[in-house]
């Protein structure tokens, strides 16, 4: 199955954004991919944390969820909307955005129908004295993590777990992933900074890929936003050997191509059957 992550620098204007990963996706298309991933916050990057509030959109409506479902089912792909503010609940007040909203990633099949919706449970904080960030300061986080099923063009299931960003960190979530069975591919789109993702961008990856024997795809925004922020890039497929299978670079947009072989993964959980041992405790 041939999938592809989408590297996108976006700004703080919604519908251009919008444009943009449309094309990439329809780019990604043409190359043959059946699953193509987005990166986290493709619509928006605002320059103050209220703008993502104030896009936020409840679920089934609006024109971010509406791009999604047209460009699955005009491509017939599985398509990962990297992830989108969603409302929940009621507004602060009546015509005024709400308090707080879901980071969320939201799944549509071939058909253009939403086939999985994953709100991110690990909201991000960080602080060297420079660069300053709280995601719960906006945000309110999910509770459970979620996987779904592809199916390919020739018949053959894969199953696919979600994760955004600073779930990266927490390897416990991608074991539950591994749970009632095993996943063929960890989804990690992302908008990583640039000091963390120096740090531990792809030494994160290629572990969980090792510890989970699955493939893993890193759609990442990249580059320096209008608003001023520089995110790390570097968007990455990785196999369950933890062998580097493309990347992309630290500027601007792109598409990375990548295949799952489902003789790769039986193949290394043959050779070192990790994942057979039952967990302590």
């Amino acid at each position: 199955m041939k999938i592809a992550a989408l590297q996108l620098c976006a700004g703080p204007r919604r519908d251009e954004n919008l444009a943009r990963a449309r094309a990439l996706i329809a780019e990604a298309a043409a190359a043959g991919a059946e699953l193509v991933a987005l990166p986290e916050y493709f619509c928006l990057m605002g320059w103050r944390d209220q703008d993502k509030l104030d896009i936020a959109e409840p679920p089934g409506e609006g024109p971010i969820q509406a791009m999604l479902a047209e460009a699955a089912r005009t491509h017939g792909l599985w398509l990962v909307g990297g992830s989108l503010p969603l409302r929940e609940g009621l507004p602060a007040a009546p015509g005024e955005p709400p308090r707080r909203a879901r980071n969320t990633t939201l799944v549509h099949g071939p058909d253009g129908r939403q086939v999985a919706r994953y709100d991110k449970v690990h909201l991000f904080r960080f602080d060297d004295g420079e660069r300053r960030y709280d995601e719960s300061a906006t945000l309110e986080s999910g509770d459970a993590p979620v996987a779904f099923t592809a199916t390919d063009r020739r018949g053959r299931a894969w199953r696919i777990g979600l994760s955004i960003c600073y779930d990266l960190r927490f390897p416990e979530h991608y074991r539950a992933l591994m749970q009632p069975a095993p996943c063929d591919l960890l989804l990690v789109p992302a908008a990583f900074t640039v000091p963390t993702g120096r740090a531990h961008w792809e030494l994160l990856l290629r572990a969980r890929a090792v510890e989970n024997q699955c493939y893993v795809l890193a759609p990442a925004q990249a580059g320096r936003h209008e608003n001023g922020r520089s995110t790390w890039g570097h968007s990455l497929a990785v196999d369950p050997w933890g062998d580097v299978l493309g990347s992309l670079g630290a500027e601007g947009e792109g598409l990375l191509l990548a295949e799952l072989s489902a003789e790769r993964i039986a193949e290394v959980r043959r050779q070192l059957p990790a994942l057979d041992h039952r967990r302590l405790g």
